[in-house]
C-alpha cells in the first residue's frame, strides 16, 4: 500500500494531475524447469509479491505535432538509479531500440511497440497516444526473478490501455511480450512471459508451448507441514542482457545447434517452430516420432498417454551420448562440416541476430540437461497433482529440485559458487530441496521447506552467507535478501 501511494503522490508532483490507471506485472520464480522453454519444453513457475508498477496519463495531443516524433517521459520513482530519459516514437508509430545500450527504457520500448503491433491487426492506420508515466519496481534486475519481463509485460499492458484496449486476451498479451522482449537482445523462451501474465494467486502454473502456447493453474496441495517456498538472493548480479554472448544466449544456441546436428545424424529434416532460432529440441523429439523422413521410427500421436510421452523424452535422453559424442565440445568448424554448410553461413544463421562468444559448443552437455529436466517436470507436476498417494511428498518434491541444482551445475554450467553456498547451507538446516532459479550464474535461489524449519534455514543463511560476506548488514537488506514467496496474482490493470 506504501509503495502504491508514494507512486500516485510521485506521479502527482511530476505531472500536475493523478494517474489515469496503473499497470502492474510481477516477477516469478520458477519451481521446476530452468532453461527449457527455449526449447520449447514445459515449466512450472510461480508468479511473486514484487512486481512493475507503471502509472500511467494521457495528455491531450497538440495540435501542431502532427507528422513530429512523439515523445514519451519515462521517469522513475528511483531516479539515482533509474534517471530521467524518454522514449522517441517515429512518425511511424514505432520506438527505436538501441540493443547494444543497457538502457532500463529499453523495456518499456519494447512492450511500446508489441502494444502497437497488436492494435494495428485491428487498424492498419493506427498511431499511438501521446502518455505520461512513472516506473516503480520492486523486482531485483539480474536476481533471477524475471524483472525485465515483468517490465516488458506492464508496459505492453499500460500502451494497449492507454490507447484504448478495455480487454487484452492473456495469451495475446504474452505472445507479443515474448517477442517484444528479444528486440531487447536476449533469445526468450517464454516462461517469464507466462508467469507474469497467466498466474493465478495461490497457484503454480503450468506452461507449455509445443504444439502452441498453453497455460494451466496446479493447486499446491495443503499438507502438514504445508507446502514453503523461499527465495534467496545472492547478490550476484547476472543481468542476462549484460552477459548474454557468452551466457543465456549462448545456451540457446548451443541447444539449437544440438537439435540441428542431432537431427542431421539421424537423417530428420527438422520444421520452423516458434523457438527462438526457430528449431528446438522438442521439434526434434516431435520430427522423430512423427514426421522422420529417413528413419524407421513408430509414429506417436499427440493423443498418447504421459507414459508414452515420457518414454519419448527418455529416449531422446539416452541417444544424446551416442549422437553427440564429443565431450570436450564442437568448434564452429566442426559444426559447420557436419551442417554441410560454411562457417560464414553458420554464424549468419545462429549468431547474428543475437551474437556469442565461444570457441566450443557443447552440445551434448546441454541437450543431455533439456531431455533429463523435462522428465523432472513431468514427475514435479504428477505429485503436485496426486499429493493423496504420496506419504513422503515434500522430500520427493525437494530430491527433484536437488537434481535440477546438480544438473544445472555439472552438465547446463549456469549455476556459481554463491548459489552452490546458498543451496548447501539450506539443505544442511532443514530445505527438503534447492537450487537456483533463473537464469542462473548469480541472481536467486528458491527452496523447498517445511514450515517449522523456515526460521532455521533462514538463521543459517544469515549466519554462514549473508555475514559471513557483510558483517555489517542490515535488517533491511537481509529482508530483501530472504523472502518466504506463496504464489502470486498475474497482470491487471
Amino acid at each position: 500500500q506504501k509503495r502504491w501511494q508514494n507512486l500516485i503522490a510521485q506521479f502527482e508532483e511530476k505531472y500536475n494531475k493523478k494517474p489515469a490507471f496503473v499497470a502492474r506485472s510481477p516477477g516469478r520464480v520458477n519451481l521446476i524447469g530452468e532453461h527449457v522453454d527455449y526449447s520449447l519444453y514445459e515449466v512450472l513457475p510461480m508468479a511473486i509479491a514484487a512486481d512493475v508498477l507503471i502509472a500511467v496519463a494521457v495528455p491531450e495531443k497538440e495540435e501542431d505535432s502532427e507528422g513530429d516524433d512523439a515523445v514519451i517521459p519515462m521517469l522513475n520513482t528511483n531516479p539515482q538509479k533509474h534517471r530521467a530519459s524518454e522514449c522517441r516514437v517515429s512518425p511511424k508509430g514505432l520506438a527505436e531500440i538501441d540493443a547494444t545500450q543497457h538502457e532500463w527504457t529499453n523495456y518499456f520500448k519494447a512492450g511500446f511497440n508489441g502494444a502497437v503491433g497488436l492494435l494495428r491487426k485491428d487498424n492498419a492506420k493506427f498511431s499511438p497516444c501521446n502518455m505520461q508515466i512513472l516506473v516503480d519496481g520492486n523486482v531485483p534486475a539480474g536476481g533471477g526473478l524475471s524483472s525485465s519481463a515483468a517490465f516488458v509485460c506492464a508496459s505492453a499492458l499500460a500502451v494497449l490501455r492507454a490507447n484504448g484496449r478495455e480487454t487484452v486476451k492473456k495469451k495475446e498479451l504474452v505472445e507479443l511480450a515474448i517477442v517484444s522482449e528479444r528486440a531487447v537482445g536476449v533469445n526468450s523462451g517464454g516462461m517469464d512471459q507466462s508467469a507474469s501474465v497467466f498466474s493465478i494467486k495461490g497457484d503454480a502454473l503450468s506452461v507449455s508451448f509445443s504444439p502452441q502456447l498453453n497455460a494451466e493453474a496446479i493447486p499446491l496441495p495443503e499438507l502438514e507441514p504445508s507446502i514453503t517456498f523461499m527465495i534467496a538472493q545472492s547478490f550476484v548480479t547476472s543481468d542476462k542482457h549484460v552477459t548474454a554472448a557468452r551466457c543465456y544466449n549462448l545456451r540457446v544456441v548451443e541447444c539449437t545447434l544440438a537439435a540441428e546436428m542431432m537431427a542431421k545424424t539421424l537423417a530428420l529434416e527438422l520444421q520452423d517452430d516458434s523457438a527462438p532460432l526457430g528449431r528446438s529440441l522438442r521439434g526434434l523429439q516431435h520430427v522423430y516420432y512423427g514426421g522422420g523422413k529417413s528413419i524407421d521410427v513408430p509414429s506417436v500421436s499427440p493423443g498418447d498417454s504421459d507414459a508414452s510421452y515420457k518414454m519419448q523424452l527418455e529416449t531422446m535422453l539416452s541417444m544424446v551420448s551416442n549422437v553427440l559424442d564429443e565431450e570436450d565440445g564442437y568448434t564452429r568448424e566442426e559444426i559447420a562440416t557436419a551442417l554441410s554448410m560454411s562457417i560464414p553461413a553458420l554464424e549468419e544463421k545462429y549468431m547474428t541476430k543475437f551474437p556469442v562468444d565461444a570457441t566450443r559448443f557443447m552440445l551434448g552437455k546441454r541437450a543431455r540437461h533439456v531431455f533429463s529436466e523435462a522428465l523432472r517436470v513431468i514427475a514435479f507436476k504428477e505429485l503436485l497433482q496426486d499429493p493423496a498417494s504420496i506419504t513422503d511428498l515434500l522430500p520427493r518434491l525437494g530430491a527433484l529440485m536437488n537434481e535440477t541444482q546438480e544438473s544445472c551445475r555439472e552438465v547446463y554450467e549456469c549455476s556459481c559458487p554463491e548459489i552452490d553456498q546458498l543451496c548447501a547451507i539450506a539443505r544442511n538446516a532443514g530445505a527438503y530441496g534447492s537450487r537456483l532459479t533463473g537464469a542462473g550464474w548469480g541472481g536467486c535461489t528458491v527452496h523447498l521447506v517445511p514450515k517449522n524449519k523456515v526460521d532455521d534455514v533462514r538463521n543459517a543463511w544469515i549466519e554462514k552467507y549473508y555475514r559471513a560476506r557483510e558483517p555489517v548488514i542490515g535488517e533491511a537488506k537481509l529482508q530483501e535478501a530472504i523472502v518466504v514467496s506463496q504464489p502470486g496474482q498475474g497482470s491487471v490493470v
